[in-house]
């Protein structure tokens, strides 16, 4: 078997894995396709992912549905005024036997970790994630302590209740490699899902592969080919948001990255070996716009920085894929 045909059945087999936990994953969220689609883009992209969303919508059932289908562990961590960042990373505890402390770990020492209302915490608590959502380790007693891979956050945040939380800064947004909104179920998907906590269906969804198997994914969309085109492309697009007149503070090179990891992933999902520019396009703003700090007569206009992304992806040339 050549190169060229041993990348293809592993790209095929990457897509068989992806539908197979999407699918799983829908058992328990219903309607909800595309989002569950850009949750496992951002986890085999090893990114972390920001959810903006009303209460109730199922949020916390997106990351127990995930953890399920890969047989991995999950933790949630509820964000009050009054966590401390050891709430999250763990403590050292005194042990009058042996003499020594022992280092109890956190919830953060799980696959998956649903922050649930990161806004509502201190932005010292806020920033305990930000080591461990970069170099995937939690620093403590000066030692580095890896966490199990995979390994992905899931922040959210209500955008309607703003009372009594903190704005999260740039460098915890500019950590999230994803930021979506799971929004309503049409009246069909929520008849299923009223039909289905009666019945108890989909409660205990049961796995459909191992964290080994999801470690193998993600080293599969390394495989995947970036046309120089391409890759200019992205570069453009992330440029273009640095110099926009309604934008103060664009995206950075990490979001480049991110978009390039994603549309990586995303066509490995489509059982392709290469990226396409629909593959960048389909994710520039879930990718970008959380990034921007717009500036101050924008803000006061109150400018979506999707609507910017839209009219940047209009206005940058679209490259023609070679392949």
């Amino acid at each position: 078997m050549n190169k060229t045909t041993k990348t293809a059945s592993r790209i095929g087999w990457f897509q068989d894995n992806f539908l197979a936990i999407r699918d799983n994953a829908e058992l328990l969220i219903r309607g909800k396709a595309t989002v569950i689609d850009l949750a496992l883009i951002c986890l085999l992209s090893e990114g972390h992912l920001l959810v903006d969303d009303v209460p109730g919508v199922g949020k916390t059932s997106l990351a127990r549905a995930l953890a399920a289908s890969m047989g991995a562990s999950w933790q949630r961590i509820q964000f009050t005024p009054d966590l401390l960042p050891s709430d999250i990373t763990g403590v050292s505890i005194y042990q009058p036997g042996s003499g020594e402390f022992e280092f109890k770990p956190g919830p953060v020492f799980a696959n998956i970790v649903l922050g649930d209302e990161i806004n509502r915490a201190s932005p010292k608590t806020q920033s305990a994630l930000l080591e461990v959502m970069e170099e995937f380790q939690v620093t403590a007693d000066g030692r580095a302590r890896p966490v199990p891979r995979p390994f992905m956050v899931i922040a959210t945040q209500n955008p309607i209740d703003t009372d009594g939380t903190y704005r999260l800064p740039e460098a915890q947004l500019d950590r999230f490699l994803l930021r979506v909104s799971v929004g309503y179920p049409d009246a069909t998907a929520e008849a299923e899902i009223l039909d289905n906590h009666r019945t108890g269906v989909g409660t205990d969804l049961p796995s459909v592969m191992s964290p080994e198997d999801v470690r193998a994914m993600i080293a599969v969309t390394g495989e995947v080919h970036l046309d120089p085109e391409v890759r200019d492309y992205i570069i453009a697009l992330t440029t273009a948001t640095r110099e926009h007149p309604e934008v103060r503070l664009g995206a950075s090179p990490r979001g480049s990255i991110a978009l390039m990891r994603a549309s990586r992933t995303r066509a490995a999902a489509s059982a392709r070996d290469f990226v396409l520019p629909e593959d960048v396009r389909a994710l520039a703003s879930s990718v970008l716009a959380h990034r921007f700090v717009m500036n101050a007569d924008a803000e006061l206009r109150d400018v979506d920085a999707g609507a910017v992304v839209a009219e940047i992806l209009e206005r940058v040339p679209t490259p023609k894929p070679l392949r």
